[in-house]
């Protein structure tokens, strides 16, 4: 966040008190204007496009006391409204990207007011405009892949419980045996997760590899082994879906999990608003 000592609050476009929350930028043009016009933004504040060296970024003011460094801390340690200002940051983003080409900033990206924005844009131009040019036609399609051993094995036969010595023997041959199972259930989420890759590398432009997902971030039962993005031509997306899509059907214990067409959250990083506070989306 640019905090230098000729910094003003509410320069033109925002209010007294308040600071700019970026949530996309794009080119110049109608699509972004009309955008700003009809859709509201966190805490249903109204947009604004604010523009800078033929760039455009969608704008919203929020508040200093609560958007500023201490503020911003707290908000982002208090887990309902954290999820309350990434949906209305993603709704804004993707309707921004359902009318045309954007760059998703990152989540609570904001700004002491909309000159140090159009500042920004100026600045940061070139990097942009190749990066809106490269993500042209382009949709993000995520790809997981999980692993859930409980689910692989069979249920054993019904048998008669062995009694003294015999029980303990029964018992490690189980345990040995449930490893086993477990062991092939990993190796076998990997050697698929290794083949969504090839498949989805055989059209898309880039891809991007995350942490797996753990606890509560996880969508579903079992161990997230592979987590990536696959920015993908659009005209490809529905193909390359279903075929991530069919790798699992047959395979037990081991699932694909295929998500999006997402504005490419994952490929916009590569130019970072200069000057900006605030954290990442996913």
């Amino acid at each position: 966040m640019n905090t230098g000592p000729n910094a003003p609050l509410g320069a033109p476009g925002g209010g007294v008190g308040e600071m700019s929350y970026v949530y996309a930028v794009g080119r110049e043009g109608p699509a972004l204007d009309g955008l700003a016009a009809r859709l509201p933004g966190v805490d249903g504040r109204p947009l604004r496009p604010v523009g800078g060296g033929g760039l455009c970024a969608l704008v919203s003011g929020v508040p200093s006391d609560t958007f500023g460094e201490q503020g911003l801390t707290a908000q982002m340690e208090d887990l309902d409204r954290l999820e309350s200002v990434a949906r209305a940051h993603h709704a804004v983003v993707d309707a921004a990207f359902a009318e045309t080409s954007v760059l998703p900033m990152r989540l609570a990206t904001v700004y002491l007011d909309d000159a140090r924005v159009a500042d920004m844009l100026v600045r940061q131009r070139s990097e942009f405009r190749e990066l809106l040019g490269r993500l042209e036609g382009h949709v993000e399609l995520g790809v997981k892949v999980y692993a859930d051993p409980r689910t692989a094995a069979a249920p054993a036969p019904a048998t008669v419980a062995p009694s003294g010595a015999g029980a303990g023997r029964a018992y490690l041959r189980r345990r040995q045996a449930e490893q086993r199972d477990s062991q092939d259930t990993y190796r076998t989420a990997s050697e698929l997760a290794a083949r969504a890759a090839w498949l989805a590398e055989g059209v898309a432009a880039s891809r991007a590899v995350h942490r797996p997902q753990q606890g509560q971030l996880a969508s579903r039962s079992g161990v997230n082994v592979s987590n990536e993005a696959y920015l993908v031509p659009r005209e490809h997306t529905e193909q390359l879906r279903r075929e991530l899509s069919a790798l699992a059907e047959d395979v037990p214990g081991v699932a694909v999990e295929v998500t999006g067409p997402w504005a490419p959250y994952s490929f916009a990083t590569a130019v970072t608003a200069e000057g900006a506070d605030g954290g990442g989306p996913r």
